[in-house]
């Protein structure tokens, strides 16, 4: 065993004559590692990029229901009407009518049943 321990150390399995076999082994583990680290570095930066976007997601949300709420407070009758008060423009005293307009074919069509 001393021999064992001895003949490693020294890394004779390097330089004996089936070393080609160890050499392709600790190729391929090195290869291995190397992408496991690159695997590890992409899978860190796209979690970085997920944390990133969904704090701008927070943000815009929020800016998106600040906004909104702005849009209503400016569409309320009063704001409007005090906004046209500084132009000299008033509210009407006089409700609405609605004006419907006829086609002709609409006419024959009405005189049709009418009589």
């Amino acid at each position: 065993m001393k021999n064992g321990v001895y003949s490693l150390l020294k890394a004779r399995f390097l330089i004996n004559d089936d070393a080609v076999k160890n050499w392709r082994f600790i190729v391929f583990v090195i290869a291995l590692a190397i992408i496991m680290i690159a695997n590890t570095q992409r899978y860190e930066q796209k979690v970085f990029k997920i944390a990133e976007l969904s704090n701008q997601v927070k943000e815009l949300r929020s800016e998106f229901v600040d906004r909104r709420s702005q849009l209503m407070k400016l569409k309320m009758e009063s704001t409007v009407s005090d906004k046209m008060l500084e132009k000299q423009i008033f509210p009407s005293t006089v409700p609405p009518v609605k004006i419907k307009v006829i086609k002709e074919e609409e006419k024959s069509f009405f005189k049709k049943i009418w009589q």
